[in-house]
């Protein structure tokens, strides 16, 4: 069983290597340098790699429902755990800890940084911070296209409905799905930097702004993200590719096949949704904090865009607008995008599946005898689907809860720990308190809070089942 699955975690390895060599080159024309603690670190990852791919290779005729859930888990956390080794080599960070936290929160596309000033650092690593979250969010698309309704994870059949052509098979292997979403983002993303580009950024953080807006990401190449440009056109252009990240990347391919993408309810949903809550936030803030007219609306729609796609980056210091903006930013942090986006969270075709059953069983409540079919868009939902989606949500929030709980047994107000890992589990990353707001980090958090965050992470971005199901029992028996 464990041999394809190492196979596989070898050949992810090595590509992870080959990516290292691009800040290596970061390193030598930038800084001058002869060697690069990045090629030392890609010559490890590659070593590995081979020698996993080598000592485990076999012929894959098909996966397992068990290996699926291993291959996920395992390939997660060795491009995690690998992904630290630069930041740990170039003295980055403080501690192996911190540079496990900042590859997994790059990886994970959560944007938690323990970085207090990155504005010291080289070009190489804040390029190799964007380029995990880069890598992170086309991982998270084809583990959600390819993997997840193989898993039947949270009703994930219905995206597979509602993202395939009727007239042709539209994904019939992975091979397939693979290379037309990669094509979909390398093309989203060179239109994102030229947008910034043109919008008055240096190339430099026009390339690194556009993995993060794109993957929904939320690392930064500056202190301050967005709000150090105080851009309302850069502004734009980051709402814009944040919408782009949200939304399923199999949706620009049946748009440009010219297939039936109409049928996407989530896209609609998750679109109008976001829209109106970006306008009556507006038009809030514009009544309650005296401010003007321009500047509520572009802090509004860019505040609300960026924490309902996951995204985490900030044009101001929101929880400055009062308690109500807590309040609100929590809330809408387990909104998320579109399931088959680079987005975190539980994802609007969840609830959408929650609201068609809450809105069936008010009906039967007043008419027990009514027959009414439960279906989101085009889709028919079976009980089993409905079952999953229940039971996804249930696990991210007690998940939710019992991570708090433990959080604040490590000596941290219930608050704090209850923002810290709501960022983490949703991967936002931006909390909902000062200390882990938009103008502080996690970097006052001991070792050990540091790797439970890790865990959320990795939690939140894998759909919570698929981490959790490696923890029982009856998963190793046989």
């Amino acid at each position: 069983m464990l041999q394809p699955v190492f196979m596989i975690s070898g050949y992810i390895l090595g590509i992870l290597g080959l990516i290292m060599l691009i800040p290596a080159g970061f390193d030598m024309v930038y800084e001058a340098q002869e060697w690069s603690p990045f090629l030392i670190s890609s010559f490890v990852a590659i070593f590995f790699g081979i020698s996993f791919f080598l000592a485990n290779y076999v012929k894959i005729e098909r996966i397992t429902l068990k290996q699926g859930y291993l291959v996920t888990v395992v390939c997660w956390f060795m491009v995690c755990l690998f992904s630290a080794v630069p930041f740990w080599l170039s003295h980055s960070v403080g501690s192996i800890t911190d540079a496990f936290f900042e590859a997994t929160s790059g990886i994970t596309g959560t944007g938690a940084t323990i970085i207090n000033d990155v504005e010291v650092l080289p070009k190489s690593v804040l390029i190799w911070r964007s380029l995990l979250n880069y890598i992170g969010g086309l991982g998270i698309v084809i583990f959600a296209v390819a993997l997840l309704p193989f898993l039947g994870i949270g009703g994930m059949q219905i995206f597979q409905h509602e993202n395939s052509d009727s007239n042709d098979k539209f994904m019939p292997k992975f091979s397939y799905i693979a290379k037309r979403i990669l094509a979909v983002y390398l093309v989203l993303t060179l239109l994102c930097v030229a947008s910034f580009w043109g919008a008055g950024l240096q190339w430099f953080d026009a390339v690194n702004y556009a993995m993060s807006a794109l993957s929904t990401g939320g690392f930064a190449p500056n202190n301050g993200s967005l709000a150090r440009f105080d851009s309302i056109v850069v502004e734009v252009v980051a709402m814009v590719f944040m919408l782009c990240g949200a939304l399923p990347m199999t949706f620009y391919i049946l748009l440009f096949r010219r297939a039936t993408a109409d049928r996407n309810r989530q896209v609609c949903v998750f679109l109008t949704g976001t829209l109106t809550v970006a306008v009556l936030l507006s038009i809030y803030l514009y009544i309650v904090s005296g401010h003007s007219f321009i500047y509520v609306l572009r802090h509004g729609f860019f505040t609300t865009i960026s924490i309902i796609t996951t995204a985490g980056l900030s044009s101001c210091d929101f929880l400055q607008w009062g308690t109500w903006m807590v309040v609100l930013v929590f809330l809408l942090s387990f909104v998320g995008g579109c399931t088959g986006s680079t987005c975190g969270s539980i994802k609007i075709l969840r609830w959408q599946v929650i609201y068609a059953f809450l809105k069936k069983y008010l009906l039967t409540a007043i008419e027990p005898n009514r027959v009414i079919p439960l279906k989101i868009g085009a889709s028919n939902m079976s009980e089993k689907i409905t079952m999953s989606v229940f039971v996804y949500i249930f696990s991210f929030l007690i998940s939710l809860a019992l991570m708090t709980a433990i959080i604040s047994l490590c000596g941290y107000d219930f608050a704090t720990s209850l923002s810290a890992v709501a960022a983490c589990i949703t991967n936002v990353g931006l909390g909902s308190t000062e200390v882990i707001g938009p103008n502080g980090n996690f970097a006052f958090f001991s070792d050990t809070a540091k790797y439970i965050f890790c865990f959320v992470m990795l939690l939140g971005r894998l759909e919570v089942i698929t981490l959790l199901v490696l923890l029982t029992k009856s998963f190793w028996r046989g």
